[in-house]
């Protein structure tokens, strides 16, 4: 690898390169007020920020191949970025250099409704993708939790979930080609609208989920499937966390019914949520929810499927299960989900957010370790997050009573703590929001050095001068 100290200052004259390649007014360059945007992504607080030496907003590939060549010759780093709405730090600068913004390539390129693909570019909202299939009665499922926010190259990039995975699976299920700028300038097209395709190593599931770090996706493929015409959700309150999240793993087993979604809110996440939005459902005495989506060809089959599963649920120590059937007050209980994260932003910038996966069956025994280390801390962590397929997201908050320099000593050791009951369990460091720079010290737990190395390889032969959001995963 490239010793990072070899990087190079980005100076006016390159600075004026870059305004001929994309424009004047589409750079950003000595303007720390209008930079300061890009120095950071949705992580609370400052630990993560770096600020990037300027900032460009480019259109075409073409100008996408000369920054990529201008910037891997004169040895400055590249990062890109969608819509920054991560939380991993992985569109976040840290050796400075140029990030370049995908705002400008926005555009849908084709609805192919006879193959049932989209071509896209990857400045795409991802909730537009959806809005403008609807009248086609299709639709994208690869879908993130800030489908509203977010841009569909970031959702590659991090190869995101969401919420419907547990049926549908996440975004490298419906990738089926790109077009991609290499770090020194090449062009490469993956793929295409093909359903099977063994032509090759398969280099479009190795860069879905590779963090920016292989190259700059211009144009995405996207299958589709057809749109659902009816959905219903269950909202189901307990008593324990153990009553909730032991019946996650043997809803689909014992009543043979795949939910859309399976998500888990503990009493905290609950709470938080619910004082943020001023929301009235009576969670007084509860300790815990599940939030169950079903979706279907029609409302008869979906009653039946959420019945079933209704039925097994009210059988094993439910508190209340609620229906949501129509729009109105399926987006009520889903919006408590959606705005955990932000609840706990506003109640402190000290606070570590993880993204833990294990075997879907060993939740349980992850949220009974996790009761200990909140005992042995005496810290707060709550947990939320998409129980269905085993990920997790946990909150390490830092007491109110504890200072900085407290914090900032204890976190270290309660990561590892946390880090090593999921690997015992057979998990893995990220499920879907990447390891960025905010949790690449910390891969080595999970994998090999033997894998490290291949990963390290693979760097290499596509970045060879380490230019490509350097300082992320590994």
């Amino acid at each position: 690898m490239l010793n990072e100290t070899a990087y190079r200052p980005l100076t006016p004259e390159i600075a004026q390169q870059l305004a001929a390649i994309v424009g004047e007014k589409y750079l950003i360059y000595n303007d720390p007020e209008n930079l300061e945007a890009f120095s950071h992504d949705e992580i609370p607080g400052f630990k993560y920020r770096h600020m990037p030496e300027a900032a460009v907003r480019p259109e075409t590939t073409e100008e996408i191949v000369r920054i990529m060549k201008l910037a891997n010759r004169e040895m400055i780093p590249v990062t890109p970025r969608g819509a920054g709405s991560g939380l991993s730090g992985g569109a976040v600068p840290v050796r400075g250099g140029i990030v370049i913004l995908a705002d400008r390539m926005n555009k849908i390129l084709e609805i192919d409704t006879e193959n049932m693909m989209i071509t896209v570019e990857p400045g795409v909202v991802s909730n537009e993708i959806n809005e403008r299939l609807k009248e086609h009665g299709l639709f994208y499922a690869g879908y993130p939790m800030s489908l509203e926010t977010c841009y569909i190259g970031g959702n590659v990039a991090e190869n995101a979930g969401g919420g419907k995975a547990v049926k549908y699976g996440v975004t490298s299920r419906y990738v089926l080609g790109l077009e991609v700028v290499t770090p020194t300038g090449e062009v490469v097209k993956l793929g295409g609208k093909l359903i099977k395709n063994v032509t090759g190593y398969d280099l479009i599931q190795l860069l879905v989920g590779s963090e920016g770090t292989l190259g700059f996706f211009t144009k995405i493929i996207l299958k589709l499937m057809p749109l659902p015409k009816a959905q219903a959700d269950l909202l189901c309150l307990f008593e324990t966390i153990e009553e909730a999240i032991g019946l996650v793993p043997r809803i689909i087993t014992e009543t043979g019914v795949v939910p859309t979604s399976i998500e888990f809110m503990d009493q905290a996440s609950v709470i938080t949520a619910c004082n943020y939005l001023n929301e009235t459902i009576p969670y007084e005495n509860c300790g815990a929810m599940l939030l169950l989506t079903f979706d279907g060809s029609d409302m008869e089959q979906v009653e039946k499927d959420y019945e079933a599963v209704g039925k097994f649920i009210e059988k094993n120590q439910v508190q209340e299960i609620y229906v949501a059937d129509n729009p109105t007050t399926s987006e009520r209980i889903w919006k408590i989900r959606r705005n955990i994260a932000e609840a706990f932003n506003l109640i402190s910038a000290r606070q570590s957010g993880e993204d833990l996966v294990v075997p879907p069956a060993q939740i349980p025994d992850l949220l009974a370790d996790f009761q200990e280390i909140i005992k042995k801390y005496g810290i707060l962590l709550p947990c939320f997050g998409h129980a269905g397929d085993g990920n997790i997201h946990a909150r390490i908050i830092c007491p109110p009573e504890w200072n900085d320099e407290k914090w900032e000593a204890a976190l270290p050791e309660i990561l590892e703590d946390v880090y090593r009951k999921t690997v015992a369990l057979g998990g893995m460091l990220s499920g879907e929001h990447g390891i960025g720079c905010k949790r690449r010290k910390y891969i080595g737990r999970f994998i090999s050095e033997e894998h490290l190395n291949l990963l390290r390889m693979i760097k290499k032969s596509f970045d060879p001068n380490n230019i490509m959001n350097p300082g992320k995963v590994f």
